[in-house]
């Protein structure tokens, strides 16, 4: 049976979740185009821009968009393939013949962090999909417990695929962001994520001042989207001379933020698997990073790590990097190293390796 991808992420703003799917995608296209996937398409609604992907035989007729055109064209629109859905939802009428990742299970533990329609829905349709038949995947063993625990499935009926990293090193890096906002090259701290309640940006307050003292700043990337994501706590009031608030960047720029940060200071409490701190080692740059959800288990010691409420401190780990001889050299090999073993083609393929035969029938 032929494979179809949901292609609804091309319509959406890119975050974690659409970054994923774009990259698996390319990854299937190039496979379509060795001709290893015969019959390959992907299915969208209509309008938006030119399909990025090549080799894939594209359908994009469609007179529904968002979620009205997921669950009521898409499953016509799939017969005769077996769907793949790469975003966290899926149709519920495509029944066993498709597969959906679910990146996390984050509407069920971080209920803080969403709205209350966004949560409803997940909870809703995550239910719903292993009932209809649906073949569940995820990103990492920590989410892969989590989405067994709160959907009540065994979690052998749960397949754990991995992520890529090697997207960021696309583009050359452009240091124009840099210069327009006054950070030198090793004088900057860098965070990427956006200000939900689990993404715990409080936490840096304590390491914007630690920063300052020393002549240094922090550099935060990301925005929020509060059709989706509550305001958490923020820096605050952290926030002055000794933070940049960058908002959204270009793959190309965040690359050159990456390559001249002392590190990325990742403090998030709950990660499905942890995607900044894998650009950011595959870009040479140190990590910092909470000791919590799938991030330990994708970085291992390729990372320097902290605790939310333990000896091991923030700012401390901060301080650690910025006195100790040859930490920085050695977290950016041991980083680049890890970083190596992340590429989109290695998802694909595991993605495919993890489609049951029963579902193809």
């Amino acid at each position: 049976m032929p494979i179809a991808v949901n292609g609804r992420f091309l319509s959406q703003r890119v975050t974690g979740v659409q970054r994923f799917a774009l990259e698996v995608t390319r990854a299937l296209d190039a496979m379509a185009g060795a001709g290893q996937l015969p019959g390959a398409r992907l299915l969208r609604p209509a309008g938006g821009p030119p399909s990025p992907f090549a080799h894939l035989a594209e359908d994009r007729a469609s007179i529904l968009r968002g979620q009205a055109w997921e669950q009521a064209e898409l499953p016509l629109r799939a017969r005769g393939s077996l769907l793949l859905n790469l975003g966290n939802t899926a149709p519920l009428a495509a029944g066993r013949h498709q597969a959906v990742v679910i990146h996390d299970a984050g509407a069920f533990d971080t209920p803080e962090s969403y709205s209350t329609a966004f949560r409803a829905w997940y909870r809703t349709l995550h239910r719903a999909l292993p009932r209809v038949g649906a073949r569940i995947v995820t990103v990492s063993e920590f989410s892969r417990g989590r989405i067994a625990h709160h959907l009540r499935l065994d979690p052998a009926r749960i397949g754990v695929m991995p992520e890529g990293a090697e997207h960021i090193l696309r583009a050359p890096a452009d240091a124009g962001l840099l210069q327009r906002h006054g950070l030198a090259p090793g004088r900057y701290a860098l965070v990427v994520g956006n200000p939900a309640a689990h993404k715990n940006l409080a936490a840096l307050a304590d390491c914007a001042g630690l920063l300052a003292a020393r002549g240094c700043r922090l550099a935060v990337v990301g925005a929020a989207d509060t059709a989706v994501f509550r305001q958490g706590n923020g820096l605050g009031a952290a926030a002055g001379q000794a933070v940049a608030a960058l908002g959204r960047v270009s793959d190309a720029e965040l690359r050159a933020l990456y390559e001249s940060a002392i590190a990325l200071l990742f403090p998030s409490r709950y990660e499905g698997f942890g995607l900044p701190p894998v650009e950011a080692m595959a870009c040479g740059c140190p990590v910092i990073a909470a000791a919590a959800g799938a991030v330990p288990e994708v970085c291992g010691d390729a990372a320097l790590w902290f605790d939310q409420d333990g000896p091991r401190r923030l700012p401390a780990m901060l301080t650690r990097l910025l006195e100790e001889d040859g930490l920085s050299g050695s977290l950016r090999a041991r980083g680049l190293a890890r970083a190596a073993r992340y590429t989109w083609r290695a998802a694909a393929e595991a993605l495919l390796a993890l489609l049951p035969e029963e579902c193809q029938t």
